[in-house]
């Protein structure tokens, strides 16, 4: 038994036990037990998630190396008796129909697992912050990628037609069709929530690259506690949108600009400092009652004026300087949207069909939220804050057990003291603006919004709402 004992202490002492070590704790919860797969499929719903994650993990150059790296790492913890099949189309076709059902089952344990380990970060303030905000990943230009995600506008449709027209114009036609297919490049739009105290991502939907980022927003209100505090840039304005929201039971801080036309001396609340309405005359035709919202106005880093608006009107429960601060958390998407393309190397996909380019995209996505959730639990655990965790350094702690799944560990590079090391250290740098690289064009200011006072005829408007509200409330 000698031997047995060597064996076994051998393999828990591998690169590989803490890799399964760390997938096992993550799939806790996780609802699997309802996948029933064919009786000759070699894939588990377990496996086959163990797979998907180490797949999106593999810092390989090409998706199959990828998926190769991935099946060794389940073959050395399951044995020859489990071996999953080694054909990468046999696994992409099994993702593409099960990859709907693992998220939804991987992201209720996930958010369940931040419910638990995230005590310390789970709110700011006395709030639950969440983010969102949208982006655009790069696909292959293929004939399927194309038709799938590049943009479908009239004014594609009438270029095209100008151009049939301009027969005899052969070179200014041809310049005007290059413009047009760079102007279509085919794109995923992914739109995400993201949850500010912790840094990680809650829900996301995705769809071509003309998808509507405020549609998608609706979708995935129905996954937020009730009661949360909402947070987005000045392209999440809209009544519907708004009332959505509040009607939903959750509160709103948006930053607004030139974009929203507010009001002033309504009427419809009692009046107070910073008190302003939204209400469009489509909603006033309509007999909608007014959203009634808070004004505050900032400075931003630049020293510009960022104006926010709140549904929460006591300054107690939310002040102005709280809205900034929370507001300035919310650049915290951004940069894990930069992670993702930049660090995680996910700005363009590699899948040359579409079906499979949405699945590479969604378990990217589970694969940065599993490393950030693993290795976040740990570090917060001894007292770390989110923003002092660095995301490269914990990519680094998951793909090197990765590489040397086989081998034993030194002493020190286990994948918890990976993680441990894991921590961006407090030496602030000097400004690096002046240096002479090309930089990313910065974004113009939105400007103010605008701020009319109520008409009289809109006040008396107001009036007549408000007296069918309390009548519908009465009856």
């Amino acid at each position: 038994m000698a031997h047995q004992d060597q064996g076994r202490g051998r393999s828990e002492c591998s690169h590989a036990y803490d890799l399964h070590k760390a997938l096992r704790w993550l799939t806790v919860g996780a609802s699997l037990c309802g996948m029933v797969f064919r009786p000759d499929c070699t894939w588990t719903p377990q496996t086959l998630a163990y797979a998907a994650l180490l797949w999106a993990w593999s810092d390989e150059k090409t998706l199959t190396e990828r998926f190769t790296n991935s099946r060794k790492i389940i073959i050395n913890r399951y044995g020859k008796q489990q071996e999953p099949a080694g054909s990468y189309q046999a696994f992409m076709k099994m993702l593409c129909k099960w990859t709907e059902p693992l998220r939804q089952a991987l992201a209720t344990a996930f958010r369940q697992r931040m419910i638990e380990t995230m005590a310390a970060v789970w709110m700011v303030g006395k709030w639950l912050v969440f983010a969102v905000d949208g982006s655009r990943v790069d696909v292959p230009r293929t004939r399927g990628n194309e038709e799938r995600y590049s943009p479908k506008s009239k004014l594609s449709r009438e270029a095209q037609k100008r151009r049939r027209q301009h027969r005899r114009k052969r070179r200014r036609r041809a310049l005007q069709a290059a413009r047009e297919r760079k102007a279509n490049v085919p794109q995923i739009w992914l739109t995400m929530l993201w949850h500010v105290g912790s840094g990680l991502p809650w829900d996301w939907r995705t769809g071509p690259s003309d998808s509507s980022e405020r549609g998608h927003f609706q979708e995935m209100l129905g996954s937020v506690p009730v009661g949360s505090l909402l947070t987005a840039d000045a392209g999440f304005v809209g009544y519907d949108l708004w009332k959505t929201v509040l009607d939903g039971g959750h509160q709103l801080l948006i930053r607004v600009g030139s974009n929203v036309k507010l009001l002033r001396k309504l009427g419809y609340a009692r009046e107070r400092d910073g008190l302003v309405y939204l209400w469009p005359d489509r909603a006033a035709k309509k007999r909608l009652p007014p959203l009634v919202l808070r004004l505050a106005v900032v400075t931003s880093t630049e020293r510009r004026p960022i104006y926010l608006v709140t549904s929460v009107m006591s300054r107690e429960a939310l002040s102005d300087a709280q809205m900034a601060a929370v507001y300035r958390k919310r650049w915290g998407i951004e940069v894990y949207y930069r992670h993702c393309k930049q660090t995680f190397e996910r700005r363009k996909l590699r899948s040359q069909n579409p079906d499979n380019a949405m699945v590479e995209l969604h378990w990217a996505l589970l694969g940065m939220w599993a490393m950030g959730l693993h290795s976040h639990s740990r570090l917060v655990a001894q007292g770390v804050s989110p923003e002092r965790i660095s995301f490269a350094g914990i990519w680094r702690a998951y793909r090197r057990p990765m590489r040397e799944y086989k081998s034993p560990p030194d002493p020190g590079d286990r994948m918890k003291d990976l993680i441990d090391r894991a921590i961006i250290d407090p030496y602030e740098r000097k400004n690096k603006t002046s240096r002479d690289y090309s930089r990313k064009k910065q974004e113009q200011a939105t400007g103010a919004p605008i701020l009319r006072r109520a008409t009289r005829a809109q006040v008396q408007r107001a009036a007549q709402v408000k007296r069918e509200q309390k009548k519908g409330l009465t009856a």
